[in-house]
């Protein structure tokens, strides 16, 4: 492919030629224009300075196109290529391209920068060769010289003309004077004065002469409209451009709400990005929940080795409560690649539903407890085997907590035992021998001949309690009725039973301290106003407690009759929830409750609470975080069913609402999810975690164990 060179046109034989032809003009400039200066305007024409429309467009297009950078690299790069005449076409010219161009280094040249300099080597073939894309918008039903024509500024002139067609040429009546004077302006005086103008939509009455107000007569002027005749050439005319001008504005109709569409999608990206950002900086203020829950953690490590270094050798003491515990829990390499938010495990030894539950530590002591069964299991949570039991009560247990190796149980039987699970047997003989072992019938004979002799039994009984006692260190009576929850930390111990009583215990004498009468602080409240903000069915405290629950997410429904639902204390502070849906909070030197929080509509079934805030659920479908400085509610979480169980942190608040998911939510994010993968497949109704392991309790007879 030959291209244009113009270095034929370069150099002094052109200088020359200019030279003389200027010298020929100059002199028969005076004679007037000649055959030669005629032909010199003609040759020298394409080179004057006159710009038309298309030579301006590229020359003010030239200065963006090619910037003073490409321009000398470009002539820097074709100056280290051999030079050719128009007329050798065996050798091939260097060429560039735009990638070239681009990528060329800037170098500062001197030489002058030719077309040859910046010829462009065009790729013909492959562009014959792509696929043209179908248009999308406005330009697939509009072409771009229909939209072009549309939008310039002479496509408004159509309507100017039909305008100045439509002008009358009438008598001066000061129309200008009398806007100005609407507006409140001022006007100049020797505009038609004395005369006065009227109008009725499009007939205009003039000013009347002297001559008509003497002879008495009024003439109206006819309409404008029949003062000029526009022809029908003419208003066929207007009539196409009217319906050109209509379809402009249609287009411009369409363009607009292209450019309206384009930024509505600009300003959704931006909502995503804006979104992802906020995820981000949540993200963020998590993470510092989390070390700051770490650092508190390192240092309750820290005090705890340090007193467990200087600690004399004892034979059994209480350890410190895991309840308050922060910071990341030690757990197995392997839990790391569990995924979250899975029940990996699954215990189902229990017959009925799942009445209580507690753990030491992840992967450390379970023990659970059933509504048909007085005897808790205690499991190993690393191996996911039974361990044994402990046999001691009569009734059904209600309440475990287990710190270390120590558990404290409370049971329908209204007893406390406190238990020391390192002695716990796993042979669970009843007395019939080991498994595996051959009794004769002639041993139990001789037993039952022995039990003849002795009719009280005493001996038997001394050894079978002897057998059963065996893990329980410590048996509190006191209670009434049944005790529905305790917490213990250190050697200080209280519970809270359906006789509507608080106890505190010393857990190394086995004496309890202190009586608080629930029915002694509602008839002393401490305000006069709280009396009558509780809910109907706290007259029933006086009497048997017995309130139906509203019905679960599997439409079942039960008698709930634990009137003390949830304690906890911290140094003197004591926290109670009970059935007349009060929080109360006590001061254990005294016994008295200071302070009564007043909002739930139903019995509070669990609460727990830290340095700031205390959270409460209740059979209400509530959970309701209290402010522990200023006694009002923080926040509330409304449920489609009652709450059973909860325990929160800093950054999340899990609990059991009567379905069969275990709920989450995200105090951070203010967000709600739900654990149901490999779940249970009846309601939850007790549950406890740490750091990222969770275990659950529920209506179905099994406990499972997921992954945070």
């Amino acid at each position: 492919m030959s291209s244009y060179t113009p270095d034929s046109f370069r150099g002094e034989p052109k200088r020359n030629g200019r030279y003389t032809l200027d010298q020929i003009n100059t002199s028969t400039s005076l004679a007037g224009p000649s055959k030669l200066q005629l032909m010199h305007k003609a040759l020298m024409a394409p080179f004057s300075q006159r710009k038309t429309d298309s030579s301006s467009i590229i020359s003010d297009l030239a200065p963006v196109i090619m910037t003073p950078r490409m321009m000398n690299a470009a002539s820097t790069v074709s100056s280290k290529q051999p030079r050719e005449r128009i007329g050798n076409s065996s050798m091939s010219r260097s060429r560039m391209d735009f990638a070239t161009l681009g990528r060329a280094p800037l170098r500062l040249g001197t030489r002058r920068i030719t077309s040859h300099d910046l010829e462009i080597v065009e790729a013909t073939e492959q562009l014959l060769h792509v696929e043209v894309p179908e248009p999308d918008g406005v330009a697939s039903n509009v072409s771009l010289l229909r939209g072009f024509n549309a939008t310039i500024p002479s496509a408004e002139q159509s309507k100017s003309r039909r305008r100045q067609m439509r002008s009358v040429d009438a008598p001066h009546i000061g129309l200008k004077r009398l806007g100005m004077n609407a507006r409140g302006l001022l006007a100049d005086e020797d505009d038609h004065e004395g005369q006065s103008v009227t109008s009725d939509d499009d007939v205009v009455m003039v000013p009347r002469s002297d001559a008509t107000l003497r002879k008495g007569k009024r003439k109206g002027r006819e309409s404008l409209s029949t003062a000029k005749m526009l022809g029908k050439d003419e208003l066929t005319r207007q009539r196409k451009e009217i319906l050109r001008d209509k379809e402009n504005i249609h287009i411009k109709r369409s363009l607009v709400n292209s450019e309206i569409m384009e930024i509505t999608q600009k300003i959704e990206a931006l909502d995503d990005i804006r979104t992802k950002l906020e995820q981000d900086l949540i993200k963020l203020q998590e993470d510092e929940l989390e070390l700051d829950d770490e650092l508190q953690g390192v240092k309750e490590r820290l005090d705890f080795e340090q007193s467990s270094s200087t600690r004399t050798s004892q034979s059994f003491q209480i350890p410190h409560s895991s309840r308050r515990r922060k910071g990341p829990a030690f757990l197995p390499s392997e839990h790391d690649e569990l995924p979250p938010g899975v029940a990996f495990m699954t215990l189902d030894s229990h017959t009925a539903p799942l009445s209580a539950l507690d753990f030491s530590e992840p992967y450390g002591t379970l023990v659970s407890a059933s509504l048909d069964d007085s005897q808790p299991i205690v499991w190993d949570l690393f191996s996911g085997t039974e361990s044994g039991r402990l046999r001691g009560h009569t009734g059904t247990v209600k309440c475990i907590q287990v710190e270390d190796t120590v558990c404290v149980t409370g049971s329908e039987d209204s007893s406390v035992r406190l238990w020391d699970l390192r002695r716990v047997d796993a042979d669970g003989s009843d007395w019939w021998g080991d498994e595996g072992e051959i009794v004769s019938l002639s041993d139990v004979a001789e037993e039952n001949s022995e039990d003849d002799t002795k009719p009280n039994g005493i001996r038997n009984g001394v050894e079978k309690d002897q057998k059963e006692d065996a893990a329980c260190l410590r048996v509190l009576e006191g209670h009434t009725k049944a005790v529905s929850t305790l917490f213990f930390e250190d050697n200080c111990l209280v519970t809270g039973a359906s006789d509507k009583t608080l106890r505190q215990w010393d857990l190394t004498t086995g004496q309890c301290v202190m009586t608080m009468d629930i029915l002694w602080a509602i008839a002393h409240p401490t305000s006069s106003s709280l009396a009558n903000n509780l809910f109907a069915g706290a007259a029933a405290s006086v009497g048997t407690f017995a309130v139906p629950m509203p019905p679960r997410a599997d439409r079942s429904w039960d008698m709930y009759e634990d009137y003390v639902g949830g304690v906890q204390f911290w140094g003197y502070g004591l926290v109670s929830g009970s059935g007349d849906g009060a929080v109360r909070m006590w001061d254990m030197r005294t016994g008295q409750a200071h302070r009564t929080l007043v909002g739930h509509s139903a019995p509070v079934t669990c609460l727990q609470f830290d340095e700031i805030h205390i959270a409460s659920g209740s059979l209400d479908k509530t959970i309701r975080i209290w402010d522990v400085r200023t006694g009002g509610v923080f926040e509330t979480l409304k449920y489609d069913h009652p709450v059973t169980a909860l325990q929160f942190d800093t950054r999340k608040v899990v609990t059991a609402t009567g379905e069969n998911g275990v709920k989450i939510y995200n105090r951070t994010s203010m967000q709600h999810s739900t654990l149901l993968t490999n779940g249970h497949t009846s309601p939850v109704e007790r549950l406890r975690y740490m750091d990222r392991y969770l275990v659950t309790g529920g209506r179905d007879s099994t406990v499972k164990v997921w992954s945070l």
